[in-house]
């Protein structure tokens, strides 16, 4: 069974339920069981044509469901018969489905989160890391949101801000490992800048070319993290990193500054640095404050910290660590990177294991743990 395949069709599935008139929540339980129905049968029979086949089946689940609940009866005459036999039509919904997902009834917060979860196929836990949040806070928003569409008509798409939120979460879930999802980001990013003119929407795709550039190289063979500054910098895609610096030059010239062109400046100028050592870390502390003044983001003065501490010395980033939540995650592991700057390996050791343990995923409880062991060894000789 395909399960990439199943995920990459479920997004378009579900928008030509919508857009034949199914409400959102009715629809996603269509797909669902229709995904369903392919596990159990596609082993056996696989169909011709996968997307036909789910849409399919998954407009008469919809129509089992309606006919079954008296409250929907009054809406069957606008369902429309059942869709034409043979393959089904090759347009991309998925952006558009992102645009009526973020429904002007819904909180933009909602709308990210309904969208990650029903269109971007993100898990509750994941969506409420990205946050962050408790998982059970965003199973309540996920719901809650789905109890505001719930026979709504999606006839009004949403703001261009909120499908911009989702698609830089959606990418960023994607860049931690799921290279997949990052570059499905990428081309809707794409799509939504050839038909939208907006410095911010140009911002979003630049980022995501810088970070795209550099994915090969985050990784070492055995799966390994490896930081910014320990990149094999000849591994980067100087291809996309020329589109993207040239898609920032050309927003940030329209003097309309915005958050996602701000943090794609940051990116170009870590792009630019031949070497670690030749990053210009003045300018990118200069890009976190107008990034601070635009966003109020305590994660990005939790990297504003960092920067300057190499661009200032690591004490003066840990007093301006020492202002910022010690709640807030990655906290630990700056303060541990900070300590070991400054020569402080007992205190940066100790830091590591403590972030270790808070860590939300296995590659970077590794990195830490390992950190934290080389540490010690130094220490004790």
């Amino acid at each position: 069974m395909n399960e990439a395949l199943l995920r990459s069709l479920t997004p378009s599935v579900l928008a030509v339920l919508v857009r034949r008139g199914a409400d959102f929540a009715a629809a996603e339980d269509a797909v669902q069981e229709a995904l369903i129905e392919a596990v159990r049968v596609w082993p056996d029979d696989p169909p011709r044509d996968a997307k036909g086949w789910l849409v399919a089946v998954a407009w008469r689940k919809f129509l089992d469901q309606a006919r079954s609940d008296a409250a929907r009866r009054r809406r069957e005459d606008l369902l429309g018969e059942e869709p034409a036999p043979g393959p089904a039509s090759s347009v991309d919904d998925t952006l558009r489905l992102y645009f009526l997902c973020a429904h002007p009834s819904l909180t933009p917060s909602s709308a990210v989160a309904l969208t990650l979860r029903a269109v971007g196929g993100l898990t509750t836990r994941q969506i409420a890391e990205a946050y962050p949040v408790p998982e059970a806070t965003m199973a309540q928003r996920i719901s809650r949101a789905k109890r505001t569409v719930s026979g709504v008509r999606f006839d009004r798409p949403g703001d261009v801000a909120t499908v911009l939120r989702v698609l830089y979460l959606v990418f960023n879930e994607g860049y931690s490992g799921d290279v997949d999802l990052a570059a499905e980001a990428i081309r809707l990013t794409r799509q939504l800048a050839a038909v939208i003119d907006h410095p911010e929407v140009a911002g979003l795709l630049a980022l995501m070319l810088l970070h795209h550039a550099r994915r090969d190289s985050r990784t070492a063979p055995d799966g390994s993290l490896v930081p910014l500054a320990e990149q094999d910098r000849g591994r980067w895609d100087t291809r996309l990193i020329a589109e993207g610096v040239a898609i920032l030059q050309a927003a940030l010239a329209r003097d309309r500054l915005g958050e996602f062109q701000a943090q794609a400046a940051v990116a170009a100028l870590h792009a630019d640095a031949r070497t670690a050592e030749e990053t210009d870390w003045v300018q990118i502390v200069e890009w976190y404050d107008e990034l601070a003044l635009l966003t109020d983001n305590p994660v990005v003065r939790l990297n504003r910290a960092v920067a300057v501490g190499e661009a200032d010395g690591p004490r003066a980033g840990l007093a301006e660590l020492a202002k910022l939540d010690a709640s807030l995650p990655r906290h630990a592991a700056v303060a541990a990177y900070l300590h070991e700057l400054d020569g402080d390996l007992s205190t940066a050791a100790r830091l590591y294991a403590e972030a270790a343990r808070k860590a939300s995923n296995l590659a970077e409880r590794d990195h830490l743990t390992r950190r934290a062991a080389r540490l010690n060894t130094r220490g004790r000789r």
